[in-house]
């Protein structure tokens, strides 16, 4: 069909000498890899992609099968974990036990950010976040966020007057992170799948923090925290929408999607972290309900965003 655009099914049966139920399953196939589209030129016919195109589609399909392997082993180290927890019985005993030491709160939050199964909360209050507390957040958040886990964060307002805090809430913000901030947050904590919520000894002591579990104080924090999120005002404000709702960077990211081109080139024409090109795509073919990245650019075609 690349080497022959005008021929038919007839034209494929005659050439190739194979019965006609062949040619078209054989198309069905190819329709179904999105690697032969309907003809606009010749209408009732079909018309093979270019190469570039559809090896572009196989790659973006072979990414998608490696997607959903990559669930079914979350879901395998879910049931292990399961398991494993029911031999805890220390851990099952207690309901708030305590970390000592500022290693110890990291641990155990990293602990959380590899086996969390529904979401991350944190308020952060004070002036300005330490160095190492930068860091430390930025590994913990991408790991959670690389696990397609939703961050929710809550910055105390005074905390944004500090450059480097300011510009880890942005860079946080950019990667995926949903953020938020208020002027006044009353305490310093992180909750995790609604279950576990750990909360500083003394905020500036180093000394620790108490991590509660399960009980009707982390449903009360939950709710807080609710409730803040609720008031709070988005971080950074978001960027106006067009009447479909798309910003001008989901309307450009569209364009390059329907040029076939891959995330790292569309990041790097745009000045875009990969991560912040992938969050995008991954939304816009939510919206559109497409199964590939090119459908999704042919679909926003067809309903006249682009």
């Amino acid at each position: 069909m690349l080497d022959n655009p005008t021929w038919d099914v007839d034209d494929l049966v005659t050439n190739l000498d194979i019965p006609e139920t062949v040619a078209h399953d054989a198309l069905s196939a190819l329709a179904d890899r999105a690697l032969v589209t309907p003809s606009v030129t010749r209408p009732g016919t079909l018309r093979a992609v270019s190469p570039k195109v559809g090896l572009l589609t196989l790659l973006d399909q072979a990414e998608q099968q490696m997607i959903a392997q990559q669930a079914k082993l979350q879901a395998v180290r879910a049931s292990f974990l399961a398991r494993a927890e029911s031999h805890d019985t220390h851990r099952e005993r207690e309901e708030i036990v305590r970390l000592e030491g500022v290693d110890a709160v990291r641990d155990r939050l990293a602990e959380h950010a590899c086996t969390a199964s529904e979401s991350f909360m944190t308020l952060t209050t004070g002036r300005a976040i330490a160095p190492e507390a930068i860091e430390n957040g930025k590994t913990l958040t991408r790991i959670a966020l690389s696990r397609g886990l939703p961050v929710r964060h809550i910055y105390q307002e005074s905390l944004l007057s500090d450059a480097a805090s300011r510009a880890y809430a942005e860079l946080m913000a950019e990667e995926g992170e949903q953020s938020r901030v208020m002027p006044e947050t009353p305490v310093r904590m992180t909750i995790v799948d609604r279950q576990f919520a750990l909360v500083p000894i003394e905020p500036r002591s180093g000394r620790g923090a108490l991590e509660i579990r399960g009980n009707r104080l982390v449903s009360a924090l939950c709710l807080l925290f609710d409730m803040l999120w609720e008031r709070s005002t988005p971080f950074p404000s978001p960027p106006p929408a067009d009447g479909h709702g798309l910003t001008d960077q989901a309307v450009a990211i569209l364009r390059l999607l329907r040029q076939g081109r891959t995330d790292e080139a569309i990041g790097r024409q745009l000045q875009l972290s990969e991560r912040t090109v992938r969050r995008t795509v991954r939304d816009l073919m939510q919206r559109l309900d497409a199964e590939s990245r090119f459908q999704a650019g042919v679909e926003a075609a067809l309903r006249r965003w682009i």
